[in-house]
This record gives structure tokens, sequence and C-alpha cells, in this order.
């Protein structure tokens, strides 16, 4: 089950998962600053370990964030305990109360969604992936955002995970394209 996000006039929802990494989310944040948009960053706790500094820069630039897992392990495919602990550990690695989960692969079942749920937080899935993750070039990942904008979009890209090169100059242009069109950018509500 995905706890769909309502459309609000000309609003999408960027979302950034994979990170934080030290050489990609600061030029995520700084493209977003350039244009007033916002986004929710799910974030996988080892990494958020690994660069507590990188979370906080997320929070105090007024972006949300969320739970991405401990170490982006398909969540379906986990026993109770372990799948508590990919969604606790994270939560202690993000040092702060959490409202929204999106698990690595979009993959969800109802012991997922359960475990979630349980926790007071919602699942956060997508409808536009960029595919920026597969490497396609900066133009095709622009291409997909676009394409795919519509009143309540929720947009999938990456800021960790590997080379974001392309998807960091796919932004670029998404921004100044979405902008230019009248939508605003916001980060998830539920999140």
């Amino acid at each position: 089950m995905d706890d769909r996000i309502p459309a609000a006039g000309r609003t999408i929802y960027l979302t950034f998962d994979d990170g934080p990494d030290p050489r990609w989310t600061p030029q995520v944040l700084r493209l977003l600053k350039q244009y007033g948009a916002h986004a929710t960053f799910f974030e996988v706790g080892v990494h958020a370990t690994e660069h507590p500094s990188l979370v906080r820069q997320v929070r105090q630039a007024g972006h949300r964030i969320g739970n991405h897992s401990w170490d982006h392990s398909d969540l379906t495919k986990l026993g109770p305990t372990a799948l508590s602990s990919q969604l606790d550990r994270t939560a202690t690695a993000l040092g702060q109360p959490l409202r929204c989960v999106r698990p690595p692969y979009g993959a969800v079942n109802k012991t997922v969604t359960n475990a979630i749920h349980s926790r007071h937080q919602h699942v956060a899935l997508w409808d536009v992936d960029t595919r920026d993750w597969s490497k396609p070039g900066a133009n095709a990942i622009a291409q997909q955002a676009i394409s795919g904008a519509h009143p309540g979009a929720v947009i999938l890209m990456h800021d960790g995970g590997g080379d974001r090169s392309q998807s960091i100059a796919a932004l670029a242009t998404v921004l100044r394209n979405l902008h230019s069109r009248g939508y605003q950018l916001k980060s998830l509500p539920t999140c």
C-alpha cells in the first residue's frame, strides 16, 4: 500500500534516494536553493552515520528527511527482526522522529507496510521514476521527469549510490523547466 499524496495545485514533490553523499548531496542542495525548491531526501542509515553533517545540512536547508533503510536491503526479503533493525537503526542514525519510509526498490508487502505503519509512519513511493540510477544520460533523465510532471507528481531521483553526475546535470534542466511552467517544488507533506 502506498500512502498517496493528494494533488495540490501546481505542486510537484521532488525526492532523492540513497544519500547522503559528500560529493552529490551538496550539489543537489545548491541547485534546489537556486530555484527556491524543496525536496524530501530518503537517506540510507549507514551513509547518514558516515556523514552526519550532511544530514544536518539537508534539514537546515528546510528539506525533509525520510528513512530508506540501513543498507538498502530489499525489506520484503527480511524476517521481522532484521526488518525492524533496518528501520530502527536508520531512524536512530537520522536523529529525530521520522514520518515516512521509502522501502528500497519500492518493494513492499503486507509485512513491510505493517512494520512501517506500526511506527506511525507512512510508506512514501513515487509515480515518476527518472531511472537516473541506470545512467541513461542527463537528457533522458530530464525528459523522464519533465514528461511525467503533473500536479501532485512524486519524482524519484538519486543523490547517492554511485556516480550521480548525470542526475545533477538533469536536475538543473528539470528545475528550470518546471519552474518556468509555474510548478512549486516542495517536500512531501507526509514526511
